[in-house]
């Protein structure tokens, strides 16, 4: 049950920003916090995997301020946010054997994560009046959100 949680709760990053929960699975893959050996997902734990994956994570985030950025409730942007989060939930629930639920825990967590993520922010900028402040708390939100769903790896 603990892992459905935590399967969701990344795909919700995923949906925030769809990036960096892929690199935080990668490392916690990497630095044994996260088991992936003998499974499909092993890759996701060798040693140029995450920073591959940072260096994107990093890169979503510079563009996210950009203007000319899509909105993340567009097909692509969405389905590529649903796709990483039951990935990076599946990775979760890899050794639990619950392969199905971790996808669909981890999908269903992604879809959570961009409508209310898109309206969070947008609620935020109309707030400060300009999107930029609400961006960054969207950026400090996913990016302590996995630091404390890796923590909480059994």
């Amino acid at each position: 049950m603990v892992l459905m949680v935590l399967a969701f709760l990344i795909g919700v990053i995923a949906g925030l920003r769809a990036m960096t929960a892929p690199a935080a699975v990668s490392w916690a893959a990497y630095f044994g916090f996260l088991n992936l050996e003998g499974t499909w997902l092993a890759f996701l734990g060798y040693w140029f995997t995450p920073w591959m994956l940072t260096v994107l994570a990093i890169g979503e985030l510079i563009t996210d301020q950009l203007p000319t950025t899509p909105s993340r409730k567009l097909l692509l942007p969405f389905a590529t946010r649903i796709i990483v989060g039951g990935l990076c939930g599946v990775a979760i629930a890899a050794k639990s054997g619950s392969l199905l639920g971790g996808i669909v825990a981890g999908s269903l967590g992604a879809v959570v994560g961009t409508l209310g993520g898109a309206e969070g922010r947008a609620r935020l900028a109309a707030a400060f009046g300009k999107d930029r402040p609400a961006a960054l708390i969207e950026d400090s939100v996913a990016i302590l959100g996995v630091m404390l769903i890796v923590g909480a790896f059994p």
